[in-house]
């Protein structure tokens, strides 16, 4: 597999926020980050950023498109827009502490 090479810029666009809900809070017992990236970022993309920014090995990243929901307010209809999140795992005895900022 090919190394891909990424700006530094383009890796804090990649990198948008960590996912803090009760099932991603989950993941970090099997060693597991999420991460909301943006929908035309790749997995090699996503891997090169999270070691970049976070000086962390990566062994595995898996993303979901989460389809934005139609959605009513005073009779008008909305649109929520799509969400791609990214789940990294992370090597064994590595960790990214997602409460401080980037």
């Amino acid at each position: 597999m090919s190394k891909v090479i990424v700006s530094k810029e383009r890796m804090f666009d990649i990198i948008r926020a960590p996912v803090i809900t009760e099932k991603a809070t989950m993941g970090s017992e099997h060693n597991q980050v999420t991460f909301k990236v943006p929908l035309n970022a790749s997995k090699p993309e996503i891997k090169a950023a999270i070691e970049g920014v976070f000086g962390v090995s990566v062994t595995a990243v898996n993303t979901l498109v989460t389809k934005g929901k139609v959605k009513r307010f005073r009779g008008r209809v909305g649109v929520r827009s799509d969400v791609k999140k990214a789940i990294v795992t992370l090597a064994e005895g590595q960790s990214i502490d997602v409460t401080t900022g980037v």
